[in-house]
């Protein structure tokens, strides 16, 4: 096990590599001019001239790519002189058009956007394997009629359309709910529960949906191997039969599932934190493609590739915990 999980992290440092450079290229080697797009829409010449004197453009290419490899580790200076800007490691760039670090802006955003996955992540965990699970032993059923187009409809439905919807029902009209922010849970707990309840339900709704009928397919087929004959032979109770031969080697393909998804959401949910307003570091990705802020975009796009790598890795390891043919293979 320990040299299996040296080979994954000696692949997981090849490809976040890779991802970094192939990054570095769309942004500074393909645009025609990396200062003017780093600068905004309204720049004027003399700040596009030192923004290209502090990003050193003047560069070969890979001495480039090199400083802003090497700021990750050790941090970089932008400039020389009085004008110089210091970027602390890890410096995955700066923008000039706040005069921030882009870390410090996704640091400061990302709490949001981690609550959101969580919560969101356990609701549709629930809501998913449960309803799978049900609609596979009560199949052709009503049970598993209605857990079906319970799921046909949360992938059917857009989640912008379901949160303009459930604002409207329980912000406007019913007034149960306030609209959502981004408060401190140590200042107040039912306001901050409050906050984001339609988030979860609104991300939980469509991949509920997903996690429900993958569940049902691999109970389904589980259900119908020779050692489940075997296990419902020997008399052990229905419920361990279900729980530890069928339910868990049924997981493996949701745990897959479930790592891509909930890494995807760390890199911030865009719409559904667009449409509620919070500062997450998806509405964050979003205003900046607005304002055409690249630092911060090329930034939330290594992390989000950071958090998916990772999360392979972590899927990996537990497949040794759920399958023990995967224990010995590795």
């Amino acid at each position: 096990m320990p040299g299996y999980i040296l080979r994954r992290l000696l692949g997981v440092a090849v490809i976040l590599f890779l991802v970094s450079f192939l990054t570095f290229c769309i942004f500074f080697l393909l645009s025609p001019d990396p200062a003017v797009m780093i600068c905004g829409k309204t720049c004027n010449p003399a700040r596009i001239d030192q923004i290209r004197e502090q990003l050193g453009v003047n560069q070969p290419f890979l001495a480039q790519f090199w400083q802003f490899l090497s700021g990750i580790f050790a941090g970089r200076t932008y400039g020389e002189g009085a004008a110089a800007i210091h970027c602390a490691a890890p410096c995955l760039g700066f923008s000039f058009q706040t005069n921030q670090s882009v870390v410090d802006m996704i640091t400061a955003r990302l709490p949001v956007s981690v609550t959101v996955a969580v919560g969101a992540a356990v609701l549709w965990l629930l809501i998913g394997i449960s309803a799978g699970l049900v609609s596979a032993i009560k199949a052709g059923t009503w049970w598993d009629k209605g857990a079906m187009m319970f799921a046909l409809g949360g992938i059917s439905l857009p989640n912008y359309f379901i949160a303009l919807v459930l604002q409207y029902v329980l912000v406007v009209q019913l007034q149960v709910l306030p609209f959502p922010s981004t408060p401190d849970f140590g200042e107040d707990p039912l306001f901050w529960f409050q906050s984001y309840i339609m988030p979860w339900t609104v991300l939980a709704f469509g991949y509920a949906s997903m996690y429900a009928r993958l569940t049902r397919a691999n109970v389904l087929d589980t259900l119908g191997e020779n050692f489940m004959r075997t296990a419902r032979a020997k008399g052990l109770p229905s419920l361990l039969v279900l729980r530890r031969h069928a339910l868990r080697p049924s997981l493996t393909p949701i745990v897959t599932l479930f790592g891509m998804d909930f890494a995807g959401l760390l890199g911030g949910a865009l719409i559904t934190e667009t449409v509620f307003g919070l500062n997450g570091v998806g509405k964050l990705a979003a205003d900046s493609i607005g304002k055409n802020d690249q630092p911060v975009i090329m930034a939330v796009t290594l992390m989000a590739a950071f958090f998916v790598v990772v999360a392979n890795v972590v899927v990996d390891l537990l497949y040794a915990v759920l399958d023990p043919r995967v224990r010995v293979k590795s």
